[in-house]
């Protein structure tokens, strides 16, 4: 699609684009600042060579031929978000395991091998093992460092190497260029679930990566009311994206696609947002004795501090904690049961505030992890975070009383 330009003939900036991508909706009259929510089933041709020249031409980014394909709302939000990832086009499908499952499924078949890294979403997992391995297709899991050395790992069947960085519990960083050259160099597809950064604060493509994934129910949506996924690429591997989906039926709602529009209008604002309001708190939490160490991946002590500045933008609201052992887990529930503004909910993205326990030992085959029962995972919304470390002062008050009480 055609890119944002300002007077000069460079670029427009991100919070310029995120403004204006994906109104271009032209009607007799004038004219409303967001697309209209436009549902339907029947798209109605006006002759029938239209109407076969319809049956064939879905695969155009633009073109409206029948409601399970999209209307004009959904065509909106797919050009807005494919300029933000610098792709040729972006399918749409129910939610964030959908986007993962499309990802996986468009290029792989009975007797393939897939090489997936260790600290990914754990429902991503689910299909490999739930999914994938009753079709005949297996997968190797592998430690998200290592790098070059993954072709060790490939086999003749091997077709597609899936990453995620961070890792949305443990958030370890993958050396994305690393594996990319392995791939590129024994003709394998390579996908990398993005959600964590959004195509603001890191662009895989741009890295060489064949498919960006989103999970648009996080940070694209905003307020915790959305269900979608985003796949982009370009070219041959959008092809095969597009033909997959279109198997499988994955559909989404105008009306969904209208709210991630929405959110897409702010979406810098509000990361930037959640940016600074999480490394307030996380560097707060460096220095609780309650606390060994904290996961996040903007902190100069996070051991692949250089690549999160070699290639990323910016870092999002969500992080980890590990607690310091020893203390019971009653104590730990009273922490958690004792918060005021942090909510106990899955997901994130949202604009309020979230922790959990992470049981990253129990999601991982590969690698182990040293602090059992010990990891917690924060999101950090929109609040204000002075508020948000007096209350989690207050958890690691009650945290260390039922702790002393238990002696």
């Amino acid at each position: 699609m055609a890119e944002q330009k300002g007077n000069s003939g460079q670029p427009a900036a991100q919070a310029t684009r995120l403004s204006h991508q994906g109104r271009d909706v032209r009607t007799r009259g004038g004219r409303p600042v967001n697309p209209p929510v436009s549902r339907a089933s029947t798209i109605l041709f006006d002759d029938l060579a239209s109407l076969r020249a319809g049956a064939t031409g879905h695969s155009q980014p633009d073109f409206v031929q029948y409601g399970r394909f999209g209307t004009e709302t959904h065509v909106a939000l797919r050009q807005a978000w494919s300029d933000l990832e610098g792709a040729e086009d972006t399918l749409l499908v129910p939610c964030g395991l959908a986007a993962n499952t499309l990802a996986l499924l468009a290029f792989v078949e009975s007797g393939d091998h897939v090489l997936m890294t260790d600290n990914v979403y754990a429902p991503a997992r689910g299909v490999c093992d739930g999914l994938l391995r009753p079709l005949g297709v297996e997968t190797t899991y592998f430690d998200p460092g290592l790098g070059t050395a993954v072709e060790d790992l490939l086999r003749p069947n091997t077709r597609l190497i899936y990453l995620e960085t961070p890792g949305s519990h443990s958030f370890e960083l993958c050396d994305v260029p690393a594996y990319v050259e392995v791939a590129r160099r024994r003709g394998l597809k390579t996908a990398l679930d993005n959600t964590w950064a959004t195509p603001l604060f890191y662009r895989p493509l741009e890295q060489g990566v064949d498919v960006s994934i989103q999970a648009g129910t996080k940070y694209l949506g905003g307020h915790s009311d959305v269900m979608l996924g985003l796949v982009s690429a370009d070219g041959e591997t959008v092809q095969q994206l597009r033909s997959k989906s279109d198997l499988l039926g994955y559909s989404v709602s105008a009306d969904d696609a209208y709210l991630a529009l929405r959110g897409f209008r702010t979406l810098e604002v509000r990361l930037r947002r959640h940016e600074a309001s999480a490394l307030r708190v996380a560097r707060w939490l460096t220095q609780r004795p309650e606390v060994e160490r904290v996961l996040h991946p903007a902190l100069p002590d996070h051991p692949q501090h250089a690549l999160f500045n070699r290639d990323f933008d910016g870092a999002s609201g969500l992080f980890g904690l590990v607690l310091q052992p020893g203390f019971p887990p009653r104590a730990v529930e009273a922490m958690l049961d004792s918060l005021r503004y942090f909510g106990l909910g899955y997901s994130w993205g949202g604009y309020e505030s979230l922790i959990v326990p992470s049981p990253v030992e129990k999601m991982r085959t590969a690698t182990g992890w040293d602090a059992v029962d010990r990891t917690l995972r924060v999101h950090i919304g929109l609040e204000h975070p002075g508020d948000l470390i007096d209350d989690l002062e207050n958890g690691f008050e009650r945290l260390n009383a039922v702790a002393e009480a238990a002696e």
